[in-house]
């Protein structure tokens, strides 16, 4: 499919044929490649349109990103289903371009049912949206605001593992699945930074550039139905970084301190292999 200018036209899909999917992608893209947030988005997507039964929606994703995906080629996402019960579903679906694999996600749908137990963490006291600082964010269509200014691209600015940030689709709509894609989407987004701010002379602004860096594997469990066009909170940390990797979890809060969300990720922050160019090229990404 072409490409598409914004986030939520980059979740709908096209069925092309049996537990087939097409999805636009939406340019630039980092580097020439999809990002890792819009991957795992995409293919929990369509594992819940995949599924006929209108009483389940997304409950958990993990993702594993195994090559990069070119934002200038077609690619195509394929659905396994495992199994369909009355009460969950589960899903394999896999990114195809080029003949290959290149990413794939395990997705586990449910329909809700009535509390046995209930108990969830609370929201950080971090002052309003308006209060936060807005971010120029590359994601269009998106809305971010950082809580104190931090700023992920500052190279030169240290601080404490952690980022904080305000997040909407304005031009989101009250489809649940959609709003799940773009949450997912969003979670994926900070983590990295987050693992280099406590390092001075490191930041996104020389990723890809004067170091190698990217995400090998995302996941998201999802707590209570979400809608992105009101502002999300992401509190992102992360607890380890070293040996070329980067750990790092969150929490997707509403504005009214809801927990809606958990997510983790596993990441690569690294020098470029001896010899290797930085410059166009994908395979130095993994």
């Amino acid at each position: 499919m072409t490409a598409t200018a914004d986030i939520v036209s980059g979740l709908h899909c096209e069925q092309d044929g049996d537990g087939r999917y097409l999805f636009p992608h939406i340019p630039p893209g980092e580097r020439g490649v999809v990002f890792g947030g819009q991957l795992l988005a995409q293919l929990a997507v369509a594992v819940a349109r995949n599924d006929t039964s209108g009483t389940k929606s997304l409950k958990s994703a993990h993702g594993l990103f195994a090559r990069a995906v070119l934002v200038d080629e077609e690619a195509s996402v394929t659905v396994d289903v495992l199994h369909s019960g009355r009460a969950f579903a589960s899903a394999s679906a896999t990114m195809w371009q080029r003949g290959r694999e290149c990413a794939k996600a395990l997705v586990l749908l449910h329909a809700s049912d009535s509390d046995l137990i209930r108990h969830a963490a609370e929201a950080p006291d971090v002052g309003s949206p308006e209060a936060a600082i807005p971010w120029g964010d590359p994601t269009a269509g998106r809305e971010v605001r950082t809580v104190d200014g931090v700023d992920i691209l500052d190279a030169d600015t240290t601080g404490p593992a952690e980022v904080q940030a305000w997040v909407r689709v304005p031009g989101a709509t009250d489809d649940l699945t959609l709003n799940q894609g773009l949450l997912t989407h969003a979670t994926a987004s900070f983590l990295i930074g987050a693992a280099m701010r406590p390092h001075s002379g490191v930041g996104q602004s020389i990723a890809h550039r004067d170091i190698s860096t990217g995400i090998l594997g995302h996941t998201i469990s999802f707590h209570e139905d979400v809608d992105l066009r009101d502002w999300i909170l992401l509190v992102n940390e992360s607890p380890y970084a070293g040996r070329g990797r980067s750990f790092g979890r969150g929490q997707a809060f509403t504005l009214t301190g809801q927990l809606v969300a958990s997510f983790s990720q596993e990441a690569m922050i690294r020098h470029f292999p001896e010899g290797e160019s930085a410059v166009g090229r994908e395979s130095t990404v993994f």
